[in-house]
């Protein structure tokens, strides 16, 4: 199917995977040994979920565990689905926008992530119309990874409180 025109939603596209972002936790009880791996932007030490969301709030993808001294920009070297991605091993995804036949789906990400083949960001400045609705549509689809880490949050406390656990695998679970 062709992606031609502005009128077609991003949303309505066949390559989109999902929208990909990262969240900190903070680990209460991390072992001293590991304190200075896991302490991340702010002066606590905290873990680092990478999650991709559907519209539907589908989280099909965690990463989790990774030390909170990540962050978003190099979190997605470390990542399974990334490594993944690097080795061919992407689920069939063929797809033509305009006249370029493409292979590989791509994730909605903020402008924070590295400019690859797989991520699309919003334009910071949009120069034209179709620009400023592409970022606009790009931005509202980019709100379901937010809104499902708040349904974690929020219904199921998970991720809303500090970890009180010490060992990463019993967090894991």
């Amino acid at each position: 199917r062709s992606l031609v025109g502005s009128e077609m939603c991003i949303r309505d596209s066949p390559g989109m995977l999902g929208s990909l972002d990262c969240m900190h936790w903070t680990w209460k009880n991390c072992l001293v040994a590991l304190q200075g791996q896991y302490r991340g932007h702010t002066k606590k030490a905290t873990l680092v979920l990478e999650a991709v969301v559907s519209f539907n709030l589908y989280i099909w993808n965690a990463f989790f565990g990774v030390p909170g001294s990540l962050n978003d920009i190099n979190v997605p070297c470390q990542s399974y689905l990334f490594n993944d991605l690097c080795n061919d091993l992407s689920p069939p995804c063929n797809y033509k926008i305009g006249d370029t036949d493409h292979s590989v789906g791509y994730y909605l990400v903020d402008g924070i992530y590295p400019k690859w083949k797989t991520l699309v960001q919003a334009f910071k400045k949009p120069n034209n119309a179709k620009e400023a609705k592409f970022t606009q549509q790009q931005e509202s689809l980019r709100k379901d990874v937010e809104r499902a880490f708040r349904v974690l949050q929020g219904r199921f406390h998970i991720l809303r409180n500090e970890v009180h656990y010490h060992e990463q695998a019993v967090i894991s679970d």
